[in-house]
């Protein structure tokens, strides 16, 4: 997929959100929000433990959990299950469409049923979606490329898989303030190399069954383990299992960043030297302000091998964390900053459905 000579710049702005979060927000919220993103157990009553945590009844951890909801400030409450253990294979893609009508190409790219995520940046290269591709898909992801390449006339695409995962965990931190999303922590442990995993019927039963929205209620796992006709025990000690299987990341709250007062989030991006990508990914990857950090491919017009993405609640607050990270790696050979200023799509994936095939059969 060769670029063509003509080249034009992004035309996109950079969106923030002065007044922080879409409403007001008290402690007990903040707490909430973050045990919410990275503590929901697989319990029968998680919202009882989860209430304990945040020093407030069930029952209120429930009534904030659904007013949140109302609000827009929680997107939905879900397992996140991998797309790679199970099978899938996927790609961070970046396109170069016409930018005085983004919204013609995004309405193709977001059309399939594995495209997650997709933003408008502030690049040459200003479409940047992820695309997911089933085991036994007729295209593949070079098929399914090609295909949307055609489709939205983009005039370049380069595909950016990942070559190696240094940090996958969203959540955002809605106690801390920028000292803390810009201070280097302890490098933890690196993430395991994750390939497919056996995935029988009942597994894939499960997943149809749990993923989506999880119902605010005192038992949100009651509703899934009725339809599957087993007990919950039975379900979530499955479910363990799937995460020790690592097809089950966790279940967590994903919240409306912006909404929730992280108006800005900058995909930074850099050149280092190459013998060095393995020490200073985990290093990045440490700053509690980093959700992801990735090694990808290089091409001749896209020198970067590392990519960390930065949220904050101001283009401010990201610059100071990738300022912070520049700093403290001291070898920087060059840094780009890629700010997003239009949300196309962000979905959790529907694994195990038609709408693949289905997109399949229409468009190919």
């Amino acid at each position: 997929m060769a670029p063509h000579a003509r080249s034009r710049p992004a035309v996109s702005k950079v969106r923030t959100r002065a007044a922080g979060a879409a409403r007001a927000l008290d402690q007990v919220d903040r707490q909430l929000l973050n045990l919410l993103q990275g503590s929901f157990a697989l319990q029968p009553r998680p919202y009882r433990t989860i209430g304990r945590a945040a020093g407030v009844s069930e029952t209120e951890a429930m009534a904030r959990t659904q007013q949140l909801l109302r609000g827009r400030i929680i997107r939905q409450i879900t397992p996140i299950y991998d797309t790679r253990t199970l099978g899938y294979s996927s790609m961070l893609v970046a396109a170069r469409v016409d930018p005085e009508h983004p919204w013609r190409a995004a309405k193709i790219i977001n059309s399939h049923p594995g495209v997650s995520h997709n933003y408008l940046r502030n690049h040459e290269f200003n479409m940047w979606f992820t695309l997911a591709v089933e085991e036994d898909s007729r295209l593949g992801l070079q098929g399914t490329l090609d295909l949307l390449q055609e489709l939205t006339a983009a005039e370049s695409i380069r595909q950016l898989p990942t070559l190696r995962l240094f940090k996958i965990r969203m959540d955002l931190e809605m106690q801390g303030g920028t000292e803390q999303l810009a201070a280097a922590a302890a490098i933890g442990a690196q993430p395991p190399t994750v390939t497919k995993q056996p995935v029988d019927e009942f597994d894939r039963a499960v997943i149809r069954a749990t993923q989506g929205d999880l119902p605010v209620t005192s038992e949100p796992f009651a509703d899934a383990a009725a339809a599957l006709g087993i007990s919950q025990p039975r379900l979530l000690e499955h479910m363990e299992g799937m995460v020790e299987r690592r097809l089950l990341r966790r279940v967590a709250a994903i919240l409306f960043h912006r909404r929730a007062g992280f108006s800005a989030n900058g995909m930074g991006v850099w050149r280092v030297p190459a013998e060095r990508i393995g020490e200073l990914g985990p290093r990045m990857a440490a700053f509690r302000g980093v959700s992801h950090c990735y090694e990808r491919p290089t091409y001749a017009d896209w020198p970067y091998q590392l990519f960390t993405m930065a949220h904050g609640r101001s283009k401010e607050e990201c610059d100071a964390i990738l300022d912070a990270i520049e700093v403290e790696m001291r070898c920087v050979e060059k840094r780009a900053t890629l700010y997003s200023s239009t949300e196309f799509k962000k979905i959790r994936l529907q694994y195990f459905t038609d709408d693949f095939k289905a997109w399949e059969r229409q468009y190919a």
